[in-house]
């Protein structure tokens, strides 16, 4: 019994894989804080609005998640060092080209581009980092990686603050150059080469159904509030038909099983479809409220950008308090962590519901502390508890999902949201189109609750992989 509690030691080479990682993984982690405290500006130097600003986060999340399922292919194909090295090199190139962008269009596109490159290197990032650390080691290598991750939500929205108010916002994006070159120099003598399988096909069809089927349905709930008489055009028809193909992409993917760009057969295992579909709704959560907070502080607080920045970087301060979760989930499993985690989410999302303007600075943020840590314990916990029931062969698929469904969550949060603000504004009415944005925010948190109830109480209810191949 002792021997099974003792967890085998990290050791210094994990630890600075971890840390490699990391220069890289950080930095579309700090483009999204950074560039969300800038929407503000952005909106009122091309003269948009909430529901088209939204999508220079919006197009930049939902191409980072249809890119996702590629790599799963890719990442076998070429190998998870070169293909590590690609995302790196199309980050750089998307951010160069969003720092001299000449109009709102010409933004979003390199947006787009920017999030091709981030949808290749978040999951790559998984699954070196899962492969090297193994069952064991995976909850504390994914903290060491949360941890430096904390930098994201605490520098993201300060630097963003800082540039916006003292220089242009196109330096939001300048910013990411210097980390993309080190990530790149750091990782080609780091991270270690894998042999590439030649013989791997790409699930082609199985891509643009999945891809296209996600653009049409974030499409329609993006133009869910602009009614008028061609609301059947711009909502109900992509509705329906982003129905129809996500349909289709689901039969696809049972008939090709393990060929699959996204083998829809690993939701079926519990702890891992349990994960996923926690996450999706926490990345609702996260990315919709983190698109929400900077503007409602600007726009109904009067706040400039560095003062709305100080205070959303509050949120990454309190992922510090939950560093300790890794440990924790290696030995008693996700379950009971992610349902506490899920409720203090909720709860301290509450405040901005029911804001005033007269609701104490002190007050939200408190709250943006205890949601910054309630969701860095959940993001650990389920990224830790997915991977608890596959094998290393599945992990690159595994990796692929748990970014896919959090991107989409996150590209659905904002899109939702912004659509119910912008609905209010139609009717002159801002404060309570934040106020009925935040409720909606909620609601989706504490449906989470559900599939966190049918997590597994522990790891080791898990059969061994062995076990699983023999039958």
């Amino acid at each position: 019994m002792t021997d099974e509690k003792k967890l085998e030691p990290l050791g210094w080479p994990l630890i600075r894989l971890a840390l490699v990682i990391m220069v890289g993984g950080v930095t579309p982690l700090i483009d999204t804080t950074v560039v969300n405290v800038a929407l503000h500006t952005i909106g009122g130097d091309f003269g948009v609005g909430a529901s088209a600003v939204q999508w220079v986060t919006t197009a930049y999340l939902l191409t980072m998640a249809v890119t996702v399922p590629v790599t799963t292919w890719a990442s076998d194909r070429f190998g998870a060092k070169r293909l590590w090295l690609i995302g790196l090199a199309l980050f750089l190139v998307g951010s160069g080209l969003c720092a001299v962008a000449w109009s709102f269009g010409a933004l979003v596109a390199f947006r787009a581009l920017q999030g091709v490159g981030g949808g290749l290197m978040l999951p790559v990032m998984q699954t070196i980092l899962v492969r090297a650390a193994g069952p064991s080691r995976v909850g504390r290598v994914l903290t060491v990686v949360m941890l430096v991750a904390t930098i994201a939500p605490i520098a993201g929205p300060l630097v963003g603050g800082i540039i916006v108010t003292s220089a242009s916002w196109r330096w939001v994006f300048v910013i990411n150059l210097p980390l993309c070159i080190a990530a790149a120099a750091l990782a080609a003598v780091y991270v270690p080469r894998e042999h590439p399988q030649r013989d791997k096909r790409l699930d082609l069809l199985g891509v643009l159904l999945l891809a296209i089927g996600t653009t049409a349905l974030l499409y329609a709930l993006s133009n869910a509030a602009s009614g008028g008489a061609d609301a059947g055009v711009r909502v109900w028809t992509p509705l329906v038909a982003g129905i129809l193909l996500i349909g289709s992409f689901v039969a696809w993917s049972l008939r090709l099983g393990e060929r699959a760009a996204i083998p829809v057969r690993l939701f079926a295992q519990r702890s891992f479809g349990s994960a996923t579909s926690v996450l999706f709704l926490t990345g609702v959560a996260l990315y919709g409220a983190l698109f929400l907070i900077p503007l409602y502080f600007q726009q109904e607080r009067g706040m400039t950008a560095l003062a709305a920045g100080a205070i959303l970087a509050l949120q990454g301060i309190g992922s510090l308090l939950t560093r300790w979760v890794g440990g924790v989930v290696d030995r008693i499993g996700a379950r009971l962590i992610t349902i506490v985690g899920v409720v203090l989410c909720a709860i301290a999302t509450v405040p901005f519901a029911l804001a005033t303007g007269h609701t104490s600075y002190l007050l939200l943020g408190a709250a943006l502390i205890v949601r910054g840590g309630a969701l860095s314990a959940v993001n650990i916990a389920i990224s830790a508890g997915a991977f608890a029931g596959l094998s290393r062969a599945e992990v690159p698929a595994g990796s692929a999902v748990v970014r896919l469904v959090q991107q989409l969550g996150g590209s659905a949060g904002t899109a939702i949201l912004a659509t119910v603000v912008a609905g209010f504004v139609l009717t002159a009415q801002p404060l309570a189109g934040f106020h009925a944005a935040f409720l909606v925010s909620i609601w989706l948190t504490i449906v989470a609750l559900v599939p966190c109830l049918t997590m597994p109480t522990s790891k080791r209810v898990h059969r061994p992989t062995g076990a699983r191949a023999a039958s």
